[in-house]
């Protein structure tokens, strides 16, 4: 008997849910085969079967939360597969061929796409996927869902006959259409560790405007060149990113932690990029992101856009972090105060850019504006370091010359 169990799950996670089971008792299962999916608050996962067998029985069920190391099934090395009677009797070449491309796709569709499916009852096969290498998105399952759902036929119209009017029927309290869904296990996190954020940290939030021009004309001018080198375009992140490491340079107490009566201080710089993914905002990290070039950073920042996309982000691209960065600005906003993300003590935010009227050497003029917030823990960060940081990032993007005699 072989004992498959919660695997380990990453930095800080200890706890996951069973989001489905891939095998049934009785079926036969291979080394490395998936047998469930478990959900955990920063990404699914599948556990695979370590030794082939028949799976002998289940000891958690769908929707269970389980800890490291606790049972989730056992596998009998020597067992023999259950088939079915009307199996035997029928053709096997007839009916593999047919089988067999569902099963390609499904394996390429996203977990949560697969849950979908199941539930409205949608083929994966008839899905076109949208995520890489034509994997099956949620958004891709949903918008099958729709049209698969033929309207009722309705009867030709009759003529009209004249009515009295009748009051309008009163709607029964509590029965108005509510729907009751379960958070995911991310969501749940997300949830309690933004109120323990609040609750745990003395937050406080100062804000500043940047003058986007110099950046803007910058990347105007390098644009063609830095494409044709690199394959890709010059966006805002990676300045931001560069900026926001010599300010902590500078002001190391943003780049540190609380643990008990200590603060720590990290002389390394990884940088946090929030994600706004399919179940809920992740913060994947650039690990030792001092180190990195301005490509570095854009084509990571790319990468993990499209692993949030497709679902296939790892524990270790989210583990850590030094500091974080959100961009409230790709959804439109144009002021927020973030919430930090802990154990960090500070968070970057950054908004959309917007033509607005400024005073330049007393003449008003139009320029790209773009608010920035930082939000900080005030019992390591005095409202001085936190002014001049902001400060400091302000000056770094509106002479960017400054990022590269600190890089």
């Amino acid at each position: 008997m072989a004992n498959i169990v919660v695997p380990e799950l990453g930095e800080s996670v200890v706890e996951a849910r069973v989001a489905k089971w891939l095998k049934k008792p009785g079926e036969r299962v291979e080394v490395g085969e998936a047998l469930v999916e478990l959900e955990t608050e920063k990404i699914d996962l599948e556990v695979s079967a370590e030794k082939a067998g028949v799976l002998e029985s289940i000891a958690r069920q769908e929707g269970e939360d389980v800890k490291i190391g606790e049972l989730l099934a056992v596998v009998n090395e020597n067992g023999t597969a259950a088939v079915a009677p009307a199996a035997k009797a029928e053709s096997k070449p007839a009916a593999a061929p047919a089988e067999s491309k569902p099963a390609a796709k499904a394996a390429a569709a996203t977990p949560t796409a697969r849950r979908v499916a199941k539930d409205h009852d949608v083929n994966l096969d008839t899905v076109q996927g949208s995520g890489s290498a034509g994997r099956v998105m949620k958004q891709d399952v949903q918008a099958a869902i729709a049209p698969a759902q033929p309207a009722a036929a309705k009867p030709a119209p009759a003529p009209p006959a004249p009515v009295a009017p009748k009051p309008a029927a009163a709607v029964p309290a509590g029965n108005r259409g509510e729907t009751r869904v379960r958070m995911t296990k991310r969501r749940e996190t997300i949830a309690r560790r933004l109120v323990e954020a609040q609750h745990n940290a003395a937050m406080l939030t100062t804000f500043n405007e940047v003058d986007m021009t110099a950046v803007m004309a910058l990347r105007e001018r390098q644009k063609e060149s830095f494409k044709k080198r690199y394959g890709m375009n010059l966006g805002i992140a990676s300045f931001f990113v560069k900026a926001s490491i010599a300010a902590l340079k500078a002001f190391p107490q943003l780049n540190a932690e609380i643990q008990g009566n200590e603060i720590v201080y990290k002389p390394y710089h990884d940088i946090g990029m929030a994600v706004g993914a399919e179940g809920g905002l992740v913060v994947p990290v650039l690990r030792d992101a001092d180190k990195m070039a301005f490509a570095g950073i854009e084509k990571a920042i790319r990468e993990y856009a499209q692993k949030a996309s497709d679902g296939t982000l790892t524990l270790e691209d989210l583990a850590g972090g030094t500091f974080t960065i959100t961009n409230g600005g790709v959804f439109g906003s144009l002021l927020s105060t973030p919430i930090l993300n802990p154990p960090q003590v500070a968070i970057l935010g950054l908004h959309k850019i917007q033509e607005r009227p400024v005073v330049v050497n007393g003449q008003v003029v139009i320029r790209p504006i773009m608010y920035v917030a930082l939000s900080y823990d005030h019992r390591i960060v005095d409202g001085r370091e936190a002014v001049q940081f902001l400060v400091k990032i302000k000056e770094f993007i509106e002479d960017p010359g400054h990022l590269l005699l600190e890089s």
